[in-house]
């Protein structure tokens, strides 16, 4: 009988168990980027001077979406903010996500997470979402930018 064989399939078997566990964890790497916002972008362009960036976390394993959005010079305190999508940066798009509380004025720092649909995930990492911060003088939009997440 062979001493040795059963090391052997125990060392391949904790070989396979790293690999496997080490490959969870790359694909489970969170991507973190920021958005800048400003009225130009905007469809039609609001010419304010207001701006803003957001911090935006996404975890794709689970697909929740964190953000933290400041924002400086609106008009007045927004109103609400959106996620919109899937559109193109010359387009408007519909509300995908909420990122204030629906009926409620924004706070000074809007922050939140929400998961994504599988669907809503797609368009997201595909970069087809934009950010939209309205106020009451412009309930359109006052400020936008685009999400466009870094490639993974």
């Amino acid at each position: 009988m062979n001493i040795r064989a059963p090391y052997r399939r125990v060392s391949v078997l904790a070989a396979c168990l790293i690999g496997i566990c080490w490959s969870q964890e790359a694909a489970a790497e969170k991507l973190s980027f920021k958005v800048a916002l400003s009225g130009t972008q905007c469809v039609p362009p609001v010419d304010g001077g207001a701006t803003g960036s957001a911090d935006i976390t996404y975890q794709p394993d689970t697909r929740v979406v964190t953000w933290s959005i400041t924002y400086a010079g609106t008009s007045g305190r927004p109103t609400m903010a959106h996620f919109h999508g899937p559109a193109t940066p010359d387009k408007n798009g519909p509300v995908a996500i909420w990122l204030t509380k629906q009926g409620s004025p924004a706070e000074s720092l809007i922050t939140g997470e929400a998961t994504l649909t599988p669907a809503q995930a797609e368009q997201f990492t595909a970069g087809e979402w934009y950010i939209n911060v309205h106020t009451q003088a412009h309930p359109g939009c006052e400020l936008r930018g685009a999400v466009t997440p870094p490639k993974s």
